[in-house]
């Protein structure tokens, strides 16, 4: 190759270069190539970077109005790349579909420079290019999941809102975590939240962890944009000292910071765990990630002025270590919404019209007032059944589509012996203490002490991760999350018996009557 062709190879498009961290997205994509880019794998990134489309690279690069060459090249090379890439980040299936669609997964990424644009909050504020908050005017927030949340006609909440905000404005706590299960509104409530109380805050910034970006980045980011201009950049070296350098910036002004969905970066359980193995089912950081926790662990113990807010399905050791009804770091779960709150839901999805007040009801009581899945089947009843709920509930098919889909994303997380209480605690007509279970549940081959540390580890977790309700005489299912544990066993009745090792309970003769006694009433 020439000098001259070479130089170009180098040069074309090197503006991309002041808005992303090109160095890093280098390593990552050839991390997940499994060798070095090429410079003209570099090259035409550069270009989708500064946001040109195949044809406006060809013109640039071949000097051709045909873009073929450079298509096939990307859909052979680059998209496959950061689809490798992405999808090992998140831990799910990544796809980048079209060309414009790769500048916006690797800005949620977190490759993007100046990811935050913070201006003093009597402005304004842009959080990012895919997310915009008018936080005087209550505007519509975009976040990174592409999920329109309106704040102007958020609805209910009062008394939650009411309780964070004391702990944030009056307690000073450093650190507040919202928690709750799939679907139940901790974004919108994180976002409505940050709309009300950020003129206490000289600097606001809301964030999703939902593209997992590598701490190293992160702290970067919030460093660069939260340190005054006339002090350094980001320190080199260990992690530590980033971590020290932000706790600094956070001790210098009143900032709040809103990191939305920290289960994004939490590991599964092992789904290789047995009866016979110690619990190792701790809620923990996916691998690489164990850097947040440390992150988390300072930010709640060392002192600050500042507030940092996180939302999650599951409540990780170290928060549970840290919180405390007198102590810096609070937890608030998130239950369904009440009655009237969820006919205001469904009256913005246009749903009320041709149903009784009783049939709005039991709709609401099946879902647990759950906001995600009332909208879900809010959309479905008035695509398939004209608005009509009573014709919807006849039907008794309750777990289907995008919310069977969201319940069996949270209950493959689990172990296998937080699976098994789940299965217990869905035959049960009625709640379940921690003394009756460990009374009435001897898991098979293990003596009564192992078995009942097994149990209470299991539910201490179960707890953690959102999905037990607790009441006065002891814990239950939602009736949504009991539907689709029982559709569960319903439908691997058959395989269990054939493999009866699979399932720890089914040599338990209460558990197994309870189970014949339910499938004898399902099918008559």
């Amino acid at each position: 190759m020439a000098a001259d062709d070479s130089y170009r190879l180098e040069e074309d498009f090197i503006e991309a270069k002041n808005s992303w961290e090109l160095e890093k997205l280098y390593v990552d994509l050839a991390s997940a190539k499994g060798k070095a880019l090429t410079p003209v794998e570099k090259k035409f990134l550069r270009g989708l970077l500064c946001g040109c489309s195949p044809a406006e690279i060809a013109k640039v690069v071949y000097q051709s109005g045909s873009s073929s060459t450079v298509r096939v090249y990307l859909s052979n090379g680059l998209y496959k790349y950061i689809e490798e890439m992405l999808s090992n980040q998140v831990g799910d299936s990544v796809k980048v579909k079209t060309w414009s669609r790769v500048t916006q997964l690797l800005e949620k990424a977190g490759y993007k420079k100046g990811w935050f644009h913070l201006q003093p909050v009597i402005n304004p504020i842009i959080v990012n290019k895919d997310m915009e908050l008018d936080l005087l005017s209550h505007k519509s927030i975009l976040n990174n999941g592409n999920e329109l949340i309106h704040t102007n006609i958020f609805h209910g909440r009062r008394q939650e809102l009411a309780q964070v905000q004391e702990w944030i404005l009056q307690e000073r706590c450093r650190l507040v975590v919202i928690l709750g299960m799939a679907g139940i509104g901790k974004t919108a409530f994180s976002v409505k939240l940050t709309a009300e109380i950020q003129p206490q805050f000289e600097h606001v910034i809301w964030r999703s962890l939902r593209f997992a970006p590598p701490l190293e980045v992160f702290l970067d980011q919030l460093i660069q944009q939260l340190s005054p201009p006339t002090s350094p950049t980001t320190l080199p070296g260990i992690i530590d000292n980033k971590i020290a350098q932000l706790i600094d910036c956070l001790r210098s002004r009143r900032c709040l910071l809103v990191l939305d969905r920290l289960d994004s970066i939490l590991a599964d359980s092992d789904r290789h765990q047995t009866i016979n193995t110690p619990m190792s089912n701790q809620i923990s950081y996916r691998q690489g990630y164990e850097g947040y926790g440390e992150l988390i662990s300072y930010i709640g113990d060392l002192e600050h002025q500042s507030c940092v807010v996180l939302t999650s399905r599951e409540k990780t050791q170290e928060l549970a270590a840290l919180e405390g009804i007198q102590l810096p770091v609070r937890c608030l779960k998130l239950n369904g919404l009440n009655q009237q709150e969820s006919i205001f839901l469904l009256k913005n999805k246009g749903l009320l019209h041709k149903s009784s007040q009783s049939d709005y009801q039991i709709l609401i009581e099946q879902y647990a007032g759950n906001p995600l899945f009332l909208k879900l089947i809010a959309t479905t009843i008035q695509e398939l059944f004209a608005g009509n709920i009573a014709e919807f509930i006849a039907l008794e098919t309750r777990i289907f589509g995008d919310i069977r889909t969201t319940i069996e994303q949270q209950f493959q997380r689990l172990s296998h012996v937080e699976k098994q209480l789940l299965y217990w605690l869905s035959l049960q007509p009625n709640c379940q203490s921690i003394k009756e279970l460990e009374k009435n549940l001897l898991l098979p081959g293990l003596s009564p002490l192992m078995s009942q540390r097994l149990i209470l580890e299991a539910m201490e977790f179960l707890q953690r991760r959102s999905l037990l309700d607790r009441q006065a005489s002891g814990f239950s299912l939602s009736p949504v999350l009991r539907e689709y544990i029982l559709e569960r066993l319903t439908e691997e009745n058959a395989q269990l018996h054939q493999d009866k090792n699979s399932h720890l309970l089914l040599s338990n003769p209460m558990f197994a009557a309870h189970l014949k006694q339910y499938l004898k009433d399902e099918n008559r």
